[in-house]
Parts: structure tokens; C-alpha cells; sequence
């Protein structure tokens, strides 16, 4: 099962997790970004709210489990935190956006900050098992958002500059949080560490899914589509065209692989294209 000394596709040895300090969205006010389309307006705007809250309680997990780390954890986990920070302040100004031009995301933000609170008596691991299983989840979508153009191909141009730029970040430190429970779990058996991070995974999965799909509802619902029309569209959207969902799935399952680990694939490429010549190297989509 898993194993503390991994033989195999560890985090790489030359991986650099570079803090890229920009700002974004601090003087467009795009209603409808996605291009006119409100399905991965919705979408987007309702990951967006969850995450100024959500990166503060990553931040925390990974924090109470770095004493006794390695020099190369222990650096990791601050250029970790100093990303997750920055990422926090601009989707601050990202929902700002998206309140100034009239959707209310408040309900959003109740709803996480009403779940956190439920971890404050929760054993540190627990918290750590959560932040590692949905930091898969964010750079699950992260690689799926640079490779594939059809996400922001008509999007406001500095609003997908926002996400190419947080994507880029998730991709390159998707490994940490992972790797600090590897540390944290060390006196424990492999079985045990497997068990307890695949059913974390399918309760964060549920949760996620249930979480984001009514707060997507809601907001297309201040946007006048509701019924099945709201549901039908949002539901394309996820599985069919672009279909983030259905295109992560493959990832998402490797997940429950035995000895798995993040950067079993290696995908630092996406992050070169991001810092190159990103609109001409775009990788084609399916």
C-alpha cells in the first residue's frame, strides 16, 4: 500500500514552487465572463466564493503538521503558504467583482464558514486527510484548465489570466500537502493509510459536488434560468462540453490507486506553456 520511503514518482527532486505575486481584476467588472455564458459563469463564480476560506483552512492543515519535516518539505510548505495567501487576496477581489455586478455570493461564504467550524474539534489529521484530498481536486482542474482552450477561450482576458495564474500555482505545489501527510502518517501502516485517505476522498467528493451544484443553481437563479433549463445546462457544461467533470474523472479515480502520489504524472510542462508563449502553445483539446 502506501509506503513513507517512496521507490517511485516522488515529488520531483529539481521542483521549484515559484510565489508569482500578480494582481488581477482590480478594474473590470465582467457580469457574465464566461463569454456571455452563464453555466461556467455560475460555476466558476461559485468555486471562487469558496476559496478566500477554504485556502485559509489549507493553510492551517498543512501548517500544524510541519515540525520535524525534512529542509525540502519545510521549504515547500512556506512557498505553499505564500501562494495559497496571494490566491486568497485575489479571488477577495475576484468576488468583488462578481457582487458589484449584482450576484450575491454571501450565501456562498455562510455556507463554508459554517462547515469549518464543524472542523475546530476535529483531530489535525482529519483536517489534513480533507485539505490533501481537495488540493487533488484543485489541481485535477488546474492542469484540465491549461490544457484545455475551450475553458477560456472567450473569457474576459484578465479574469483568465486570474485562473491560468492560480492553475499554474495549484499544478506546481499539488504535491505538498500530500507530502506532509506522508510525514504526518509516517508510524502509520500503509493499509491505514490508504483506507482513511480514499474514504475522506469520497466523502470530499459528495460534499463537493452537492456544495458547488446548488450554489451554481442559486447563482443562475439571480441570473433568471432556473428549472431544468439551469440544471440541464449547468449539467452539460460539466460532462459534456468543456466537461471538466468528465475529463478529470481518470485523475480523480488514479487517486485510489495503492502507493499513489501526486506527481505520479508529471505535468510541469502546463507550467511552461503558462510562463511562455501561453496563446500560441495552448495544447489542443479533444
Amino acid at each position: 500500500m502506501d509506503t513513507t520511503v517512496r521507490k517511485a514518482a516522488p515529488t520531483p527532486a529539481d521542483l521549484t514552487i515559484t510565489v508569482r505575486d500578480e494582481r488581477f481584476n482590480r478594474s473590470t467588472s465582467p457580469r457574465r465572463w464566461w463569454a456571455g455564458e452563464p453555466f461556467g459563469t455560475a460555476w466558476h463564480n461559485a468555486l471562487s466564493a469558496t476559496f478566500p476560506r477554504g485556502e485559509a483552512f489549507f493553510i492551517e492543515a498543512v501548517k500544524a503538521h510541519r515540525e520535524g519535516a525534512d529542509p525540502k518539505l519545510e521549504a515547500e510548505i512556506r512557498a505553499f503558504i505564500k501562494q495559497e495567501i496571494n490566491h486568497t487576496r485575489e479571488h477577495i477581489a475576484f468576488n468583488r467583482l462578481a457582487e458589484d455586478a449584482g450576484y450575491d455570493i454571501k450565501a456562498i461564504d455562510t455556507r463554508v464558514a459554517e462547515m469549518l467550524a464543524l472542523t475546530k474539534d476535529r483531530p489535525a489529521i482529519a483536517n489534513l486527510a480533507v485539505t490533501m484530498a481537495l488540493e487533488h481536486y484543485t489541481a485535477m482542474m488546474a492542469a484540465e484548465f491549461l490544457a484545455n482552450p475551450k475553458h477560456f477561450a472567450e473569457a474576459d482576458p484578465e479574469v483568465r489570466d486570474m485562473w491560468r495564474w492560480h492553475a499554474a500555482e495549484e499544478i506546481e505545489h499539488k504535491g505538498v500537502a500530500y507530502d506532509t501527510w506522508l510525514h504526518a502518517t509516517r508510524d502509520w501502516s500503509g493499509w491505514k493509510r490508504w483506507k482513511v485517505r480514499s474514504l475522506v476522498m469520497i466523502s470530499v467528493t459528495a460534499r463537493f459536488f452537492k456544495n458547488r451544484w446548488t450554489d451554481s443553481l442559486e447563482l443562475l437563479k439571480q441570473d433568471g434560468i432556473t428549472g431544468w433549463k439551469a440544471k440541464w445546462g449547468l449539467l452539460k457544461y460539466l460532462t459534456v462540453s468543456p466537461g471538466v467533470v468528465r475529463r478529470i474523472f481518470p485523475a480523480w479515480l488514479a487517486y485510489f490507486k495503492p502507493g499513489f502520489h501526486p506527481w505520479d504524472h508529471d505535468d510541469r510542462k502546463l507550467i511552461e506553456l503558462y510562463e511562455g508563449d501561453f496563446e500560441d502553445a495552448l495544447m489542443p483539446a479533444e
